[in-house]
């Protein structure tokens, strides 16, 4: 669902596959505090997983943090 509105936004973005890398999935977990994917990044920023994305979006606050 996340790709989905990035997509309807015409955005591009950076998938990564955190099981096809050994390691990668504990990585994400130190650095997010989460153990559920997506964890969606804007530049450094760590949106969250989709509910956070979708919730920016709802409030109208998502289009500025993609022009940052």
């Amino acid at each position: 669902m996340a790709k989905r509105l990035l997509d309807k936004k015409g955005l591009s973005y950076e998938e990564q596959n955190i099981d096809a890398k050994p390691g990668l999935r504990q990585k994400m977990m130190q650095k997010t505090q989460r153990r559920t994917v997506p964890q969606i990044y804007i530049g450094d920023f760590h949106v969250g997983g989709f509910d956070d994305l979708y919730a920016l979006e709802r409030k109208n606050e998502l289009d500025a943090l993609l022009v940052t």
